[in-house]
C-alpha cells in the first residue's frame, strides 16, 4: 500500500537515504529540507533529477524544524494534496567536544534541533492525523540514548535521550487515535553519513583547550578511532533506510515499537529491551494497557 510520507532533515544522511528508498519502493515521499532556494538548491535539483529517473515521486518541501512558521508552511504544502500518512522525524545535527566548553545557547540549539523540532512538527500534522484515525510516526533516535557513551558527545547524546524520552510518551498518548510510534535506533555509524564530518564545535575554545592539551589530551582521537573499529568493515549506513522501508511497508498494527540497527552492538538493544518491558508492566499495573498498541479505527 502506497503511503504519503514526510521526511524530515532529508538533505543528507539518513534522511537522503530514506526519502529515496521510500520512494524507490513506491510511496510519496516529500524531502523536507532547509533553504530549498539557498545553499540546498543543488540538492533539491539532484532530488528531481532523481525522482524523474527513477521514474519515483519524490519531492522538495521547504522546511525548517526550528521555524514554527516554516513547518507550519510545509505541513500546509503537504496536505494539499489530501493525504498524510507518515512523518519521519529525522532532523538533527550532532557537536563533538568536552561538554563544559558549549555555551548554554549552544545547549539550547541542540535541543531546539533535536526535540523541539519535532514538536514543532507534531503540533502541526497531528490534528489531522488524529481526525484521520489513522497515521505512523517514525522517529530516528540513537544507540546513544542507553548504549554505550563516548566522551565528548554530552550535549547531543542528551538531546537524543530527551528526543526518546518525548517518542515514548507520545506513543501511548496517541495510541486511542489510531496513530502508531516505532522508534528506530541506529548505533554510530562513522562512514557514509555526515554526522561526524559536519558536526558542530564548542564555542569556548579556551576551555576545551584545557580539556585536549590537559588530562584528556588524545581523548577525542582515541575516540573517534574507537568508534571507527568497533563498526565492522561492511557496515551499511543504508541499512537503517532499508528498515524503515521494511517497518513502513508492514500492515497497521503490526509495527514494532523499537527496532534497532547497531552493527557495533554497543548496548543499547539489552538496555532499551529491560526498559520497555518496564514500560509495559507498569501500563498493565495501572489499568491502561490498551494504550500500548495503537486502536484500529474503522
Amino acid at each position: 500500500m502506497a503511503h504519503t510520507i514526510l521526511v524530515t532533515g532529508a538533505s543528507s544522511g539518513f534522511g537522503l537515504m530514506t526519502a529515496r528508498a521510500l520512494a524507490g519502493a513506491g510511496h510519496t515521499v516529500f524531502a523536507s529540507m532547509r533553504e530549498t532556494q539557498g545553499r540546498n538548491a543543488p540538492r533539491v535539483a539532484e532530488i528531481a533529477q532523481w525522482s524523474k529517473d527513477h521514474s519515483a515521486d519524490l519531492r522538495t518541501v521547504e522546511l525548517d524544524v526550528q521555524s514554527e512558521p516554516s513547518v507550519a508552511a510545509a505541513i500546509d504544502h503537504v496536505l494539499k494534496d489530501g493525504k498524510l500518512d507518515v512523518i519521519v522525524h529525522n532532523a538533527g545535527h550532532m557537536v563533538f567536544g568536552p561538554a563544559e566548553a558549549f555555551t548554554p545557547e549552544q545547549m539550547i540549539q541542540q535541543y531546539d534541533v533535536n526535540v523541539l523540532g519535532t514538536q514543532r512538527v507534531n503540533r502541526a500534522a497531528l490534528p489531522y492525523l488524529r481526525k484521520q484515525g489513522k497515521g505512523l510516526l517514525l522517529w530516528v533516535g540513537s544507540s546513544s540514548t542507553r548504549g554505550g557513551t563516548p566522551p565528548f558527545l554530552a550535549p547531543y547524546f542528551a538531546a537524543k535521550a530527551a528526543m526518546d524520552a518525548l517518542a515514548v510518551s507520545y506513543s501511548t498518548e496517541l495510541a486511542r487515535f489510531g496513530i502508531e510510534t516505532t522508534i528506530m535506533v541506529p548505533g554510530a555509524f562513522t562512514k557514509g553519513t555526515n554526522h561526524f564530518a559536519h558536526s558542530g564545535k564548542p564555542a569556548d575554545a579556551a576551555v576545551a583547550a584545557e580539556y585536549e592539551s590537559g588530562p584528556y589530551a588524545g581523548v577525542t582521537e582515541q575516540a573517534l578511532k574507537g568508534l571507527a573499529s568497533l563498526e565492522p568493515a561492511d557496515a551499511d549506513p543504508q541499512e537503517v533506510a532499508r528498515e524503515i522501508v521494511r517497518v513502513i511497508d508492514l500492515p497497521f498494527g503490526k509495527r514494532p515499537f523499537r527496532v534497532h540497527i547497531d552493527p557495533s552492538q554497543d548496548g543499547a538493544e539489552v538496555v532499551n529491551a529491560v526498559a520497555d518491558r518496564m514500560r509495559r508492566e507498569m501500563y498493565h499495573a495501572i489499568g491502561l494497557q490498551d494504550l500500548l498498541s495503537p486502536k484500529i479505527n474503522g
